[in-house]
């Protein structure tokens, strides 16, 4: 995701893999509550941990979590995660 024009710093491609993967399962942005894409935090780590594709464990996924929230990919308010990025680069 982090590309030329983009500003935050490159991560992992397995931890790329699952923010997209969350992006994908991600409540699309409505003209109410969220205009962003919107996961709970708990929906998120569900997520991650039943691909099978990526096979992560329960520490796995709170490693990914943090990069994503730390690097800018997702911000949190309250129990959910919000996608920082336009839904069409997800």
């Amino acid at each position: 995701m982090a590309g030329i024009t983009d500003p935050r710093p490159p991560l992992p491609e397995w931890i790329r893999e699952c923010y997209d993967l969350l992006c994908s399962h991600a409540d699309p942005p409505d003209n109410g509550k969220a205009a962003v894409q919107v996961i709970e935090y708990d929906d998120a780590t569900d997520v991650l941990l039943s691909d099978s594709e990526l096979a992560l464990e329960q520490r796995d996924v709170e490693y990914a979590l943090t990069r994503l929230l730390e690097r800018g990919y997702f911000y949190e308010v309250e129990d959910e995660l919000r996608v920082t990025s336009p839904e069409e680069q997800c």
